[in-house]
């Protein structure tokens, strides 16, 4: 019984680690496309 809790945890952390590691895979996908925004560039 304790290894779903447990199971959980992992699943949630991941999912989590899954999203932050998107969310900058995209960000540095459009630093590429955009040139420099990641790095205090303004194109607005």
């Amino acid at each position: 019984m304790t290894l779903i809790p447990k199971r959980l945890i992992i699943i949630f952390v991941l999912i989590i680690a899954g999203i932050v590691l998107g969310r900058l895979a995209v960000r540095g996908f459009m630093n590429l496309l955009l040139g420099g925004t990641l790095f205090g560039g303004n194109i607005l």
